[in-house]
């Protein structure tokens, strides 16, 4: 059975780069305990450039409302978490985690020189470079290379989604990403991909490296898909496409798998109009999704151990434009949500929006600085390895 190039190419499952799965994965095929305390991060991205100002709103700021006299948020309608600070409407749940402790907000994030350009700035902060440098791995990709040097149990990365992003792919060690462990196992299974697979012979770099790829993936598959299924989990889910991930997420997370990284996105935050129902339906899935994800891991103790944190590649100018909506901006806020945060709340000051550049909310935090912050102090990883530390480690972990 001869198989060209060409055709194997063009079979749009296997060969993808969402199944571009790293070599240790193999490892998984015998058990691994997942050791008490173990501590896992799942990213959040806000794909399109979320507006941070509705998302985490000034609400007694007068230049907010005088550059926003349609678009801003009102005290009344927003959810309030201090005298100077509230929440987009549809973040009700927030409140209570908020008001539980298990909440950060970090104000003012961004980069020096920042980029309006989806594509570019996204490219910025899944690779963790400086803003004229262009990279071609992703910070989780090189924790994985950074921590998986001659490790005894290796650790790996996982994306809830169809194709990896950037932000997963190393030199030496790239995550997978797939929508549904069923269907990726049953994808590898097909009889075309293990017929092409047996009868592969060395010859071209590129071909070879597919191939490998393809057999790594043939021979973990049935592994993820049986850890998906030894705990699945009670709880009751949203039917949204965050929710469903979710729910894959926190079924992995309570089996023994010893996944460190999960990845999923939500968007698009684009809102150059009609800005105010978009944002709502996509904060009502995050909203709905989190209170299933936070309930279901409290109830099975490991709430503790788990670090949710939000970003968006860019946030959006303060004043508002004329078709109902904000156009790219700069900096923004992230959220962190554990029951293992050392400092809650709001962790600094909001934007001081009579302080701007060019019309844009200025940087006081670098990115850079909160990644390894997570990498060193939650994953115990040495992040000089992997990031750019500008600045100090923050503490709210």
């Amino acid at each position: 059975m001869l198989i060209k190039r060409k055709t194997f190419l063009q079979v749009g499952s296997l060969a993808t780069a969402s199944f571009m799965v790293p070599k240790f994965l193999k490892a998984f095929e015998r058990p691994l305990m997942v050791p008490a305390g173990n501590k896992v991060v799942v990213v959040i991205q806000f794909s399109g450039g979320n507006d941070g100002l509705n998302t985490v709103i000034p609400i007694q700021n007068d230049i907010y409302y005088r550059e926003r006299p349609k678009l801003g948020i009102t005290k009344k309608d927003a959810v309030q978490l201090t005298d100077e600070t509230g929440l987009n409407p549809a973040l009700v749940n927030f409140k209570d985690l908020f008001d539980e402790g298990s909440l950060g907000i970090l104000n003012n994030v961004g980069y020096p020189n920042p980029d309006r350009s989806h594509f570019r700035s996204m490219d910025i902060w899944q690779t963790a470079s400086n803003s004229n440098e262009y990279a071609s791995t992703g910070w989780i990709g090189r924790y994985l290379d950074a921590q998986c040097k001659g490790c005894g149990k290796p650790t790996q990365a996982l994306e809830i989604d169809d194709i990896l992003s950037l932000a997963l792919k190393g030199n030496g060690n790239n995550g997978l990403a797939f929508k549904d462990p069923g269907k990726l196992y049953s994808s590898s299974n097909e009889k075309f991909f293990k017929d092409i697979n047996a009868v592969h012979h060395a010859g071209e770099e590129t071909a070879d490296y597919l191939y490998k790829t393809m057999s790594e993936t043939l021979s973990s598959a049935d592994y993820i898909f049986q850890q998906s299924k030894l705990h699945p989990t009670a709880e009751s889910y949203p039917g949204t496409g965050l929710g469903k991930g979710l729910k894959t997420i926190a079924s992995l997370i309570m089996s023994d798998i010893n996944t460190k990284v999960y990845y999923v996105s939500l968007g698009s935050f684009d809102t150059h109009v009609n800005q105010q129902d978009q944002q709502k339906k996509l904060f009502a899935e995050l909203n709905d999704a989190i209170k299933a994800f936070t309930a279901d891991l409290k109830k099975n103790n490991r709430f503790q151990d788990v670090l949710m944190m939000t970003f968006s590649e860019f946030g959006r100018r303060v004043t508002q434009n004329a078709s109902g909506g904000t156009d790219h901006g700069t900096a923004n806020n992230m959220f962190f949500i554990s029951g293992g945060l050392k400092e809650k709340g709001v962790l600094n000051a909001m934007p001081d929006l009579a302080n701007l550049t060019d019309g844009d909310l200025k940087h006081t935090v670098d990115f850079k600085d909160v990644y390894a912050t997570v990498l060193n102090k939650w994953l115990g990883a040495d992040d000089s390895l992997i990031v750019e530390k500008p600045g100090d480690y923050l503490k709210f972990i």
